[in-house]
């Protein structure tokens, strides 16, 4: 529990203990806070504001939670967790069975799935990711699908309406996704509204949706909400992760895969 200081605090002193709480319960609720501080709540709000504007935090109805750095765009997500996603990659590659209709999702882990795809793997493969089709474009024996549409450069996916529309004639048996927050109560979210309605029509062409997720997407959240946890099968994500930070994914039911 925060103990009680002085209302007289230096503005920096209470953002970094604001932080500090963050990142260690996992969210911030401002009344409480501002009375174990001893400030008025629109003090906290306001600090809550100023850190948002910095990306250091999500804020929410009433508090807020931690900010995914999963929200850079696609070269500088290239240079977040190499080794993580290329495990966690690995290991949904290995999930692929032949003579699967498979859609997979933009972004840096999604290429480390298709370039560890096995050599003899007979499957379809349906992408809006430009680079996840080439890398697949050597693979002997997975059929690429393009779905085409307006290129969304900051993740180099294609997105729009001939996206949606191209969407309507395919029935795939698993989409992963990508995504940069998981939140036991704020769910699966993203940086860009247009990006989390592309991904729910994805979900919706697939019979299941796993979730790609490096260690720094655990536990954090993004302005735009995707799905519920209780949309998909299950989430793949690094053994580094924190245990009170898995905990409350476990308690919701979601099946947790470490690598």
């Amino acid at each position: 529990m925060v103990k009680k200081f002085r209302a007289n605090m230096l503005t920096s002193q209470r953002k970094q203990l604001i932080l500090a709480t963050l990142q260690r319960d996992g969210q911030l609720v401002a009344k409480t806070f501002s009375q174990q501080l001893e400030v008025s709540e629109d003090t906290i709000r306001r600090d809550l504001r100023e850190l948002a504007a910095e990306g250091l935090l999500q804020r929410v109805h009433g508090g807020a939670l931690p900010a995914s750095p999963a929200v850079a765009d696609f070269a500088g997500r290239s240079q977040i967790a190499g080794d993580g996603k290329a495990r966690i990659g690995r290991a949904a590659a290995g999930l692929i069975e032949d003579g699967q209709v498979v859609l997979l999702d933009g972004g840096t882990t999604a290429v480390q799935l298709a370039s560890q795809l096995p050599p003899a793997l007979r499957a379809t493969i349906v992408t809006h990711s430009p680079s996840v089709a080439v890398a697949l474009a050597l693979h002997p024996t997975v059929e690429v699908i393009m779905i085409g549409g307006r290129l969304f450069k900051h993740s180099v996916v294609t997105m729009g309406t001939a996206a949606l529309e191209s969407l309507g004639q395919i029935r795939a048996d698993v989409f992963f996704m990508g995504v940069t927050g998981v939140h036991a109560e704020a769910g699966l979210s993203t940086g860009d509204l247009e990006e989390a309605y592309m991904k729910r029509a994805l979900m919706a062409r697939a019979a299941e949706t796993v979730v790609l997720a490096s260690a720094e997407k655990i536990a954090a959240a993004s302005p735009y909400l995707i799905a519920g946890l209780d949309a998909v099968s299950g989430i793949i994500t690094e053994q580094s992760v924190p245990d009170p930070q898995l905990a409350p994914l476990r308690q919701a039911g979601v099946a947790l895969t470490l690598v």
